[in-house]
């Protein structure tokens, strides 16, 4: 498939867009390299897609749902997380930052391979890329519904399993502070783009399955209405929303910078956007709960918020929760 520069990005996304032609686009975290295709030209043998109902696949004949699978993971050193942790907490301290998304590479083994993980896997945004990545990501980053901008930033996880869970996520001063932080953050961002922006719906609780069991994670929905040309600049749109506040942090700017002192691996399309176009209106979502294959070896990327009251154990501990695939 062929990629964009951002600039290049943004008038193809226009020009399909103001054309009502659907289409689907990759954009990764950094913004300088995109797919964008026309959906009657995506060639399944190379990329498979299934954005909230909108899909090119079907599960072959003969492969019935996989319940067990092997899977194991090797985290990085608690020291090496801390010494990344220990950046981004300073930087908070110092006013830098309020709210830091600190994010890690873990290497994995399993008996599926990109393409089966596609398959098998249970989620409302997934996409497969040959031989270089898959996701399976539970989050909406925008959705564009006759002329209505809508976003779900979504933080706060915890085992679903564990007693009271969903009070003891709920009344947590460091998950509170830190969803209220993203909320005030995503408003703005699409007050950027929109009008009349509110807060639609806040802090509800939704139930993920996992291979190792649910966890449960906080979302809010907030929303605005866009410009009656929106489509002719939807690609300006996207591109002024992107990085996603919710796997940047705020101040948003700062942060980025922040980010890319503390971790020590490259993003890629981890935490960029897959999106679908349907001729009228816009669906799409953070790629997180992500895997990348690179060099044979394959790799979970995760993380979670760093605020001011965060303790290093505990963000180290959710970042491995994270290493999921939605197979069971």
């Amino acid at each position: 498939m062929q990629t964009y520069t951002k600039v290049e990005a943004i008038k193809r996304i226009n020009l399909l867009a103001n054309s009502q032609k659907p289409f689907v686009c990759i954009i990764n975290y950094k913004q300088d390299c995109s797919f964008i295709e026309e959906v009657c030209h995506i060639d399944p043998a190379t990329l498979l897609y299934s954005v909230n109902g909108h899909s090119n696949y079907s599960i072959p004949s003969g492969k019935e749902q996989k319940k067990n699978i092997c899977w194991q993971s090797q985290p990085i050193p608690f020291t090496a997380y801390k010494h990344s942790f220990d950046i981004v907490h300073k930087n908070i301290l110092l006013g830098n930052s309020f709210l830091t998304n600190l994010t890690c590479r873990t290497p994995i083994s399993t008996d599926l391979n990109l393409k089966d993980l596609f398959i098998y896997s249970k989620a409302p945004y997934k996409v497969w890329l040959k031989d270089e990545l898959v996701c399976f990501s539970p989050e909406i980053f925008i959705r564009i519904n006759k002329g209505k901008i809508h976003s779900y930033p979504m933080k706060g996880t915890i085992d679903a399993t564990l007693p009271d869970a969903k009070e003891q996520l709920l009344n947590d001063p460091k998950e509170m502070a830190e969803h209220a932080t993203i909320t005030d953050l995503i408003r703005n961002d699409l007050s950027i783009v929109a009008e009349q922006v509110s807060v639609s719906r806040y802090r509800y609780v939704e139930t993920i399955q996992t291979n190792h069991g649910p966890i449960l994670q906080t979302s809010t929905e907030i929303s605005g209405q866009l410009p009656p040309d929106y489509g002719s600049h939807l690609g300006e749109i996207l591109f002024k929303l992107l990085p996603a506040g919710s796997i940047t942090g705020a101040p948003k700017p700062k942060t980025v910078e922040i980010i890319a002192e503390a971790e020590d691996y490259e993003r890629g399309f981890y935490s960029g956007i897959v999106g679908y176009f349907d001729g009228e209106n816009f669906d799409s979502a953070v790629m997180i709960r992500f895997i990348e294959q690179k060099d044979g070896k394959l790799f979970f990327k995760s993380g979670g918020g760093v605020t001011s009251q965060s303790n290093a154990k505990n963000e180290y501990l959710e970042m491995i929760q994270k290493v999921y695939v939605p197979i069971y």
